[in-house]
């Protein structure tokens, strides 16, 4: 991702992280209870629950503990207009491939803090980062958490008691904002089954992931309403670490060497899509005659692809524009998750035989 123009966050301790639930009532617990409780007095109990500084980890945490086991109501810490929102990008995302997906998401984002006269700061943080202590130094009114998180970060987050907006993820008890992955992966499998394929595969993400899961419900759902076998065969899920490109190069020829090929592919992103293409290239194949390929999210460079690649396309900016607007709703008669329309998208990788 290019962040040029914003500050990085790295390092390398973990931050303790302490349980966290989001209960469905409203909670009567107040800081003087929980003050009476830990011995503390109402101030320290406040700036435990606002994570400020000016006190030891071990008093943080007992009041964190003491407010989650009286079922404090974290929601009424959050007050005030917002003036400056905390941009979270999880760091597995923070590369050059996931960047073509993330920077128009941070820029929708800007435009909405830019018209709005809000500060947006942009940092990538990772499970074994201090999160909690990113946040007491930059005191940020409001978080956006784009893409995967692991949810013990995500409880972290919660306990700030800040709004937040998951872009790009959803997790029960948090507001969200999504591209439509399970309808794009649908029709993205529809279209190559209209096409006339037999055997379409899939290359996957981890399926932990959100957004790859439902994209992958999709590619399942458009088989089973087609009547078409799910051979698991056809199934790959691409490793999380080393080179993401020979990890492809390897999904593609096993699936070329299998009894009955693939005949067509569809991957959960278009950086897999075009390193596929490259693959099959490779072994000599024809695209899309001999197979054709789709990929998802329309990146800069799908249509400069070859051949040029099929997708679904994703409006980023909206997702980073429609997130920041969630934010800065002030009542609760809105929708929590809010799902952003995608476009199949038709070139020459799947078109033209």
């Amino acid at each position: 991702m290019e962040t040029s123009d914003v500050p990085e966050f790295a390092a390398s301790f973990a931050v303790p992280l302490a349980a966290c639930s989001a209960g469905a009532g409203v909670s009567q617990t107040t800081l003087r209870d929980i003050a009476a409780a830990t011995g503390l007095s109402i101030g320290t109990v406040s700036r435990a629950l606002k994570n400020q500084s000016g006190m030891t980890e071990s008093t943080r945490s007992l009041v964190l503990e003491t407010a989650e086991r009286l079922g404090y109501d974290f929601a009424q810490l959050r007050s005030g207009p917002i003036r400056r929102i905390a941009f979270l990008l999880h760091s597995q995302h923070n590369t050059l491939a996931s960047g073509s997906f993330f920077s128009p998401v941070l820029h929708g984002a800007e435009e909405v803090c830019r018209r709005e006269g809000i500060a947006l700061s942009f940092f990538a943080v990772g499970p074994a980062e201090p999160v909690m202590g990113l946040i007491r130094l930059h005191q940020p009114d409001a978080i956006l958490c784009a893409g995967y998180f692991e949810p013990e970060v995500l409880t972290a987050l919660q306990q700030a008691g800040k709004p937040m907006v998951l872009v790009d993820m959803q997790r029960r008890g948090f507001k969200s904002v999504n591209p439509d992955n399970l309808h794009g992966g649908y029709l993205a499998t529809q279209h190559l089954l209209r096409a006339g394929r037999k055997r379409i595969a899939m290359l996957s993400g981890s399926l932990a992931h959100y957004s790859i899961q439902q994209r992958n419900r999709g590619f399942r759902q458009a088989l089973f309403d087609a009547h078409v076998h799910a051979d698991p065969d056809l199934e790959v899920t691409l490793p999380a670490v080393g080179d993401a490109e020979q990890s492809v190069s390897d999904a593609v020829q096993a699936l070329l060497a299998l009894p009955k090929r693939a005949d067509a592919v569809f991957c959960y992103n278009d950086s897999t899509a075009l390193a596929a293409m490259k693959a099959c290239r490779k072994a000599g194949l024809k695209i899309p005659q001999d197979i054709a390929i789709v990929g998802f999210d329309d990146i800069a460079a799908a249509p400069a692809g070859i051949p040029p690649l099929s997708t679904v396309r994703v409006d980023k900016a909206a997702l980073g524009q429609t997130g920041v607007e969630l934010l800065l709703q002030k009542t609760e008669n809105h929708p929590s998750q809010i799902t952003v329309p995608v476009e199949l998208i038709v070139r020459e990788s799947s078109h033209g035989v």
